[in-house]
């Protein structure tokens, strides 16, 4: 086996415990063993590790902390024993390194909480969309009996998200302005975490004006607060606003002025323990055919992101769904060419029955086909299992925290082969 690094693996000591008892971590004094920056290290490799204190409760094997370009990993070290000194065998696998943190969004449709079963074991965080609250602070919603058990089980995380009930920019500037509804609606957050056992709670407002930025920053602040003196998180999910101000065109003013402008990444990131990047709906039914979430695009969003938010507190979004292009009949808004979100599965079986060829557009890293019905074309972009992977690959190279995406029972199945079981 081969694992290309490029720097040192830094042996470094830990003190997870004193050796006493079977559960803890024997220390080790540090070692470092250096390679050349390019070198390809063949594994397993040893490195002397001289005076570890050990205890034969552990038999002939050693915990260590290894630190290279992804972080720092526990592994697991053999030890040899050769004349008078003692070696330690380091085997583990790139898989074995520490994974991206996976969070999906579930709806209450079969084909999503299905899909959460089967894959449980493969997801850290569960974000339900499970409540709603209205524009005087009345939280309403409730758990799936089922979803909590098997979460449990599996030690998965659930953080149900909250909505506006019929919310538009106008209601929720009146709910996010006065101070009436705010601590009624915190209360019932705290109360619902309390007798439900969830880890926190995710905010998800949208289609707010860009002048309310400061008023959604206060009201994170104080349900952040709230939240953490008993003991809970608090999540956001926000809409990606690089470069921070309206480009050019008319639809870039409307989607800055109503989704991106509201979300002061710098003051969320002090307040919350994370933050959901909705890097996805680049192109939806307001706009022309294009990806769901081009390379290019995902990467500045990212980039200006990181800005202003810690990577550990950063989940790039990944959609699981795409958008089909199609026309139909004219009306006033659309002037008969709209379009319409679709799982992958779908689509997949729409280009089967239309003979379509899927292909890769290599400038922005997806997948799209098209195909003619009554002498129209249509066109689909999609995130199916090579896109996905794409996108998986930029969060391992920038090092954030996770991913999360929206939303389970739309995703291509071949993408659950790239997701490791949590230990």
């Amino acid at each position: 086996m081969e694992y290309r690094n490029k720097g040192i693996i830094d042996v470094t000591q830990n003190d997870f415990g004193d050796g006493q008892n079977k559960n803890d971590v024997i220390p080790a004094k540090a070692g470092i063993h250096s390679f050349e920056p390019t070198s390809t290290i063949r594994f397993p490799i040893k490195i002397p590790l001289y005076g570890i204190p050990y205890s034969g409760t552990f038999g002939n094997r050693v915990l260590l902390l290894v630190r290279n370009l992804s972080g720092i990993v526990k592994v697991l070290v053999q030890l040899e024993f050769l004349g008078s000194l003692i070696f330690g065998m380091l085997s583990f696998s790139p898989t074995a390194l520490a994974q991206p943190k996976s969070l999906f969004y579930m709806t209450r449709r079969y084909e999503s909480v299905h899909s959460f079963l089967e894959h449980c074991n493969k997801i850290a965080i569960l974000v339900p969309t499970w409540y709603t609250v209205d524009k005087d602070g009345m939280l309403w919603g409730g758990p799936d009996p089922l979803v909590m058990k098997t979460a449990k089980e599996h030690r998965v995380d659930v953080m149900p998200i909250v909505t506006g009930y019929q919310f538009t920019p106008e209601i929720f500037h009146q709910f996010v302005t006065s101070p009436t509804p705010h601590q009624p609606f915190i209360q019932s957050l705290v109360r619902e975490c309390k007798l439900n056992g969830y880890s926190g709670i995710q905010f998800d407002f949208e289609h707010i004006n860009w002048f309310d930025k400061d008023a959604l920053s206060n009201l994170v602040t104080e349900t952040a607060a709230a939240l953490h003196q008993n003991g809970f998180k608090l999540a956001i999910a926000t809409v990606p606003n690089a470069p921070g101000y309206p480009g050019q065109t008319g639809f870039d003013y409307w989607i800055f002025k109503e989704w991106q402008g509201a979300y002061d990444l710098e003051s969320l990131a002090k307040s919350t323990d994370m933050i959901c990047l909705m890097t996805y709906d680049q192109h939806t039914s307001y706009t022309a055919p294009g990806p769901v979430a081009g390379y290019s695009w995902t990467i500045e969003n990212l980039a200006y992101a990181l800005q202003y938010v810690p990577k550990n507190k950063l989940m790039l979004g990944i959609p699981l769904y795409g958008y089909h292009w199609f026309a139909t009949i004219p009306d006033k808004e659309f002037h008969g060419a709209t379009a319409r979100s679709v799982g992958t599965p779908e689509a997949l079986q729409l280009a089967k029955a239309y003979n379509a060829v899927v292909q890769w557009d290599s400038t922005d890293h997806t997948s799209w086909f098209y195909f003619y019905r009554d002498n129209m074309r249509e066109w689909v972009f999609i995130t199916d299992v090579r896109t996905f992977q794409d996108r998986l690959q930029i969060i391992k190279e920038r090092g954030v925290e996770g991913f999360c995406s929206w939303v389970l029972g739309d995703e291509d199945p071949e993408i659950w082969n790239l997701l490791p079981e949590r230990k």
